[in-house]
């Protein structure tokens, strides 16, 4: 069985991204999420309509006070770390890292998680809690990894 990366990433924003103050990176929004559909190694993304308040709720106990129109959540799909680096720090995403001081609070858990998933898997909001939860609660494993650590897919 072929697999793929799933990828979360979270954080919390300074301000609710309709506010102006915000205006920098609402505006690079839908720019970024093109970039990545068109980046090679992309699969999938979770449309933002889909990461409702109800179902950001698993984050109650990580961000508290919790507020989800606070909340910046992305949940994708890549063929393997390496496409997902790729668009993460060699394309214009890396502007949007490179300040993101001025739009997130800094997070003293964990904000990123990757993990294998079996080809054509959708992971759910629910799932990606679960693996950001392991990684803040434990060393990165197969489980749930990052960028420093990368695991191997599991062998077929």
């Amino acid at each position: 069985m072929p697999y793929q990366l799933a990828q979360v990433n979270i954080a919390r924003m300074r301000h609710p991204l309709h506010d102006r103050r915000m205006q920098g990176i609402a505006q690079r929004v839908e720019e970024m999420n093109a970039l990545a559909e068109q980046t090679p190694g992309f699969i999938w993304r979770l449309p933002g309509s889909e990461a409702s308040e109800q179902a950001l709720r698993v984050f109650e106990k990580t961000f508290v006070p919790f507020d989800p129109a606070l909340l910046f959540y992305n949940l994708s799909v890549w063929e393997t770390p390496e496409h997902l680096k790729n668009y993460a720090y060699k394309t214009t995403h890396i502007e949007m890292l490179r300040s993101k001081e001025l739009w997130m609070v800094a997070m003293r858990s964990a904000h990123l998680a990757l993990w294998w998933i079996p080809a054509g898997h959708r992971p759910s909001i629910a799932e990606s809690a679960e693996r950001l939860d392991a990684l803040d609660r434990d060393a990165p494993s197969a489980f749930a990894f990052n960028f420093q650590t990368v695991f191997a897919p599991p062998a077929e």
